[in-house]
């Protein structure tokens, strides 16, 4: 492990899909979008916009457009990141800082005691959720990441560096 908190919290934060039934308070969540404000983009277009799903019956109905709704149906916060294509450049651009984003948020989640998992297999529907949470089709579903309080541990290995340098020149 790293003395270094940044190298750190990379090293240690783990995908969570199991939570309490903690409440998550609001500054929290705040905090959690805030980092990811700050993430890196192209131009520095900001192509991020949030929609926080608190409401247990939206969740639900949310958790049914995915394979993966049990992990929703656990969670306590849900946050829907979409793409805003009027603030967009560069497609390809937009989604590496979307994705910027998104690492901001799971790793402040994990600095601050709270466990986060990216879905992605819910894009499939990306449409149905717009519908359901009644965002314009100018913003485009580029994840959910549910929120709690963690209720697991899991490990997590990783292929050696060396097996992922293609080239060192």
């Amino acid at each position: 492990m790293s003395t270094n908190p940044v190298l750190n919290a990379i090293h240690t934060r783990r995908s969570i899909r199991a939570y309490t039934d903690d409440d998550l308070r609001d500054d929290v969540v705040r905090d959690i979008l805030d980092a990811g404000r700050w993430a890196p983009s192209g131009l520095n277009n900001q192509p991020w916009r949030f929609a926080v799903i608190r409401d247990s019956t939206t969740r639900e109905r949310l958790a049914g457009l995915t394979h993966y709704g049990a992990i929703i149906r656990r969670s306590n916060v849900c946050v829907a990141v979409f793409y805003n294509t009027e603030s967009g450049y560069n497609r390809d651009k937009d989604m590496m800082g979307i994705g910027a984003c998104i690492q901001n948020m799971l790793l402040a989640a994990h600095s601050l005691g709270i466990g986060a998992v990216w879905l992605g297999q819910i894009l499939e529907k990306k449409d149905d959720v717009n519908r359901l949470l009644e965002i314009d089709a100018g913003n485009e579903l580029a994840a959910v990441i549910a929120l709690g309080r963690p209720n697991e541990s899991p490990r997590a290995e990783r292929i050696s560096l060396e097996d992922l340098i293609l080239k060192s020149i």
